[in-house]
Order: structure tokens, then sequence, then C-alpha cells
């Protein structure tokens, strides 16, 4: 089905997000406080940064064994995905600054990933967020195959095993935008027209594309090589390593969110038309977890607000906290779900048993 011609119902008969954005606005402006970021998240981009830069230094100083730089690469990737989800992710919404040019800086943060921002724009802030757990819609909940993440999804014999599996392939997230995934994205996506806020220019897409790619080579690969003490197949597994845990980090916060049992995926009728509004929608398929875990929050970026995140994509992460319970308290009063888990550990246990349900032969699955 053509992205066009999925349609949400425009309003909702309860009125629940007209209630609900009247209130979040209401908290903003009664507090004087901006809806972009704020002293939190430039500290917050300060220690990240820091964490993902300063082994990378570390490294290339030449001044540690071989033990050590492998330690090193570790905490890079588990820097790298925090500066994606902290810095890099608010960037490329437009909530890290009310002024464009540093949300562009922020956003462009994505290079040095292994990503591409038109990409990345396409992928979450149109696919992701407007058509949220929709199978053949959402990019995020298609793993090529290799993994079923969605009951409209084929079944294969091997999906039986996947809540076993899974959890290796999810390393490898980082690492295949870095070599195959952009250019199979890139080709797909302009060949579909599809943009974030205006018609795309293939040839300046292209053209970023490649040279971003050549100097994200030359500066983990190539410089390494060059300045180490250690044979090339050496630094090949340090990159291996590095993007193999930011993988890892990433996959799960991001399947926690969406691919858990209390979530819904559900699919529009012979029409295109939905059953729920779009902001009911979001409340559906999205799940929260470990709000109460400071130490949490900080790292993922707010990813384990979701919920907040998903009604709310123009909002910088840094007031998910105070939000959620404008949030959690309107959803309830309209009898509407709130899907949270108390817990990062209970967010895990509950994706593992969704995919373990959902790897059963259809015939075969629990209702």
């Amino acid at each position: 089905m053509d992205y066009s011609a999925i349609k949400f119902p425009r309003t909702d008969s309860t009125d629940f997000f007209k209630t609900l954005n009247s209130r979040v606005n209401a908290y903003f402006q009664q507090n004087d406080i901006s809806k972009f970021g704020n002293w939190k998240l430039y500290v917050k981009s300060v220690v990240v940064f820091s964490i993902f830069l300063t082994p990378y230094f570390l490294i290339i100083s030449n001044n540690f064994n071989q033990w050590a730089m492998l330690l090193f690469t570790i905490v890079l990737g588990m820097g790298m995905s925090f500066v994606g989800m902290c810095v890099m992710h608010d960037g490329n919404h437009g909530t890290y600054s009310r002024n464009r040019w540093i949300n562009n800086l922020m956003g462009s943060s994505i290079y040095i990933l292994a990503g591409n921002v038109y990409n990345w724009k396409v992928q979450h802030n149109v696919l992701h967020h407007t058509y949220t757990n929709i199978h053949g819609m959402d990019d995020d909940i298609d793993a090529g195959g290799l993994l079923r993440l969605h009951k409209e999804q084929d079944w294969k014999y091997f999906h039986r095993f996947q809540h076993l599996y899974s959890v290796l392939l999810y390393g490898l997230m980082t690492i295949s935008w870095a070599i195959t995934k952009d250019y199979k994205q890139m080709q797909g996506y302009i060949k579909k027209g599809i943009s974030f806020d205006q018609k795309v220019n293939p040839t300046k897409e292209w053209t970023i594309l490649i040279i971003t790619k050549i100097l994200y080579m030359a500066i983990w690969i190539v410089l390494p090589i060059l300045v180490l003490d250690v044979a090339w197949w050496k630094v090949l597994i340090g990159f291996f390593v590095m993007h193999y845990t930011a993988g890892l980090i990433l996959a799960i916060v991001f399947q926690l969110a969406h691919v858990v049992e209390s979530t819904d995926n559900p699919i529009p009728d012979e029409g295109g038309n939905m059953e729920n509004s779009w902001a009911i929608h979001q409340l559906t398929t999205t799940a929260n977890f470990a709000r109460k875990n400071w130490l949490v929050s900080f790292f993922v970026g707010g990813l384990n607000y979701q919920i907040e995140h998903h009604i709310f994509p123009n909002i910088s992460h840094v007031h998910y906290p105070k939000i959620s319970k404008i949030v959690k308290e309107t959803a309830l009063e309209y009898g509407l779900p709130y899907n949270e888990y108390r817990t990062t550990r209970q967010a895990i246990v509950s994706h593992f048993k969704a995919l373990r349900d959902l790897g059963r032969r259809p015939a075969l699955a629990v209702a």
C-alpha cells in the first residue's frame, strides 16, 4: 500500500488530543519554559561527547596496550549510542535549540555515527513517527525477514528461535548503516520521492552521502591503520566491537518502545483507514520503561519516554519527565492505555516474550 493511502481519523470522539495538547501547552506557558533544550541538555551533550571522543583520541595516541585499546572501543560504542540518542536525535527533530543552524549542527553528528541525515529523517521523522507499528510502512519494524516483529509479517520456520538469536543481530544495526543500508535506503526513498520538508535533490543527497562515508572511513579505519602500531585486521576488529556495542544498545532501546507485549500492531482496512486518530494510535503502539530511573533517562535521551516523544516530537526530551505526568493522567482520564514498564528489566523480559510469541507459527500463536 502506498504511504499516502494510509489515513487516520482527523479527530476522535473524545477530543483526547485537543485536551492533552492544551494541558501540555499550559504547562510550558504557566512555567515560562521553552519547549527546546536547556542547560541540562547542553551539559549532557558535553558528557556524552566526552564518553564518545575521549577513547578515540586515547587510541590514536598509541600509548596503550592492545587490551586497553579493545576496552576503549567498547566505551566508544557506548558513547556512540549516547550521542545518537541524546544529541543527534533532538537535533534532527529540531528540538535541541530554537536556532535552526544549531539543530542542523547537532543533527549532523550522525555523520560521525555512520548514518545519514536525509535517510534518518525519512525513516524516523516521516515513516516511523507517522505510521508507527504499521506493517509495510514503518521501517523500524522491518528486519528484512530475519526477524518477525509484526503479526502481519510472513512467518518463516526459523522465527520460532528469534527470541534466542535476535540479540546477536541487534549488534549489527549500526555497522549495516556504515556499509550497506544507507545506500539502499537512499535509493529507495529517492525513487519513491519521500522527503521530510521539501522536494528532495537526488544529486545533492548522493553527493553528501558519498563524501561523508569517505570521511567516516578515513576517520575510523584509515587513520587508525596509519598511526597505530597494530595489524590492520586488529583495527577492523576494534571497529566491529565499537559498532556491535552501539548497535546492541540502540536496538534494544528502540525495541523496548514498540515490540513488547502491551503494544498493538494495528492494520488499516481495505481503504487504508486506521481505526484510531493519530494521537491515540501512538498510545496503543508505544510503551515507556524505567521512567523513574534517572540514569537510564539521562543516557537514552528520554527514549524511555516514548509515549511523550511520539505524541510531542516537537518537544525536547529533557522535558518528558514533567509532561509525562500530564500525558498519563489525561490518557487514564479518557480511558485510554498508557503502556509502561516500571523497570528496564521488565521491559526487556516483555520484549523477548513478544518475540517468542511472534515467532510461533501463526496458526499456533496464542491469541
